[in-house]
């Protein structure tokens, strides 16, 4: 009679979180302003705030922004703020800088709104693995926001996790 295999895994108290689980619906769109500016590199005001007010910005409707400029140009912050003004009540969250940092944003909004309490001297494991555009930034966010109530927290996956902290 052959010996029953169990699965260990299954039956211990670990808790995996995965961000991925967290990752929210919606297109991520990138907003290059080089072609509003003049050779693109350079901004004048007056050409600027034309092309602002004549852009279509119900594109944005329900969408993530990344707001860049992928010149080398020195664009005055000013000018970002305006655009922001304009996809205010439009996209879910605009942010100055690539899809990274936009990502890494989303996930910070999202990390500092989760319920810990439910993780109170828990063992957990942080999943390593994703399919989905999870910024590296994350894990730090979430291991910083994990460790006050956690018993001891892992990275990776239960068969070969490392470990990070352990509360004594």
């Amino acid at each position: 009679m052959a010996d029953e295999i169990v699965n260990k895994v299954a039956q211990s108290k670990l808790i995996t979180f995965n961000l991925e689980d967290y990752y929210p619906k919606g297109n991520r769109v990138v907003l290059d302003i080089k072609d509003w500016l003049f050779e693109g590199f350079i901004l004048k005001e007056k050409e600027f705030r034309a092309f602002v007010e004549a852009h279509d910005w119900s594109q944005y409707e329900g969408a993530y922004v990344a707001m860049q400029c992928s010149t080398d140009a020195i664009v005055p912050g000013w000018a970002y703020l305006l655009l922001s003004m304009k996809l205010s009540g439009i996209a879910k969250k605009a942010v100055q800088g690539s899809l990274v940092d936009l990502e890494t944003s989303i996930y910070q909004s999202i990390i500092e709104n989760i319920d810990v309490s439910e993780y109170q001297d828990k063992l957990l494991i942080i999943k390593g693995c994703s399919n989905k555009p999870v910024p590296s930034n994350a894990y730090l966010f979430l291991a910083e926001r994990l460790k006050p109530v956690a018993k001891s927290i892992m990275y990776g996956e239960a068969c070969s996790s490392v470990p990070l902290f352990k509360r004594k």
